[in-house]
């Protein structure tokens, strides 16, 4: 099977199999960032879009992956499809998106997610549930119509600078690939499983 030389396109490749198979979630992403004294943090998150541009996902600035991925923007990237025995790894610089990309996005989520985005003070102590639901009623009495976004809620995209293709194979013979940027294309070798 030949390389393809552009990365995206073979990350649109994989990621349309996984559409077409019918797995749940086929945008959740496991994000890594580094927080003080180098220390690694992961969460799953969903892809929201992605082009030659980078991979977005959106999120709580004042949240740990925020305020990680504001003092260190390295982080990386792992889509993993069991049923297609595929992972693709990516690593990169995160930057936010433009205002009025957040602003977009934010107006396609469902209003309860909305009111959640005001309502969550993300990742911090929680006393206990009725704190938080009493939180999101007060925002849904403060917002009757149209619910404008959070200056803490944005996005980031990932612009890549390394992309890992993996495939399982009999035996654990995986194939790997990786793609290292080069000026403004690509480098790319095999790896042994």
């Amino acid at each position: 099977m030949a390389t393809p030389h552009d990365p995206f396109a073979r990350f649109g490749e994989v990621f349309e199999r996984a559409v077409a198979a019918g797995i749940e979630d086929p945008n959740a992403m496991v994000v890594s960032s580094v927080g003080a004294g180098g220390r690694p943090s992961s969460r799953v998150v969903l892809l929201k879009s992605f082009d030659e541009r980078g991979f977005v996902f959106y999120t709580n600035f004042e949240s740990r992956k925020g305020r990680e991925i504001l003092a260190n923007p390295h982080v990386a990237l792992i889509f993993f499809w069991r049923e297609l025995d595929e992972q693709v790894r990516i690593e990169g610089a995160a930057e936010r998106v433009a205002d009025e990309e957040a602003d977009a996005y934010f107006a396609t989520r469902p209003r309860g997610s909305q009111l959640g985005a005001w309502a969550s003070r993300q990742s911090r102590p929680l006393k206990n549930r009725a704190v938080l639901l009493a939180e999101v009623a007060r925002v849904e009495a403060k917002y009757l119509g149209k619910i404008p976004r959070p200056p803490h809620w944005s996005g980031f995209r990932v612009v890549p600078d390394r992309f890992e293709f993996w495939v399982a194979g009999r035996f654990r013979l995986h194939q790997r690939t990786v793609y290292e940027r080069d000026g403004d294309g690509w480098k790319t070798h095999r790896l042994y499983p």
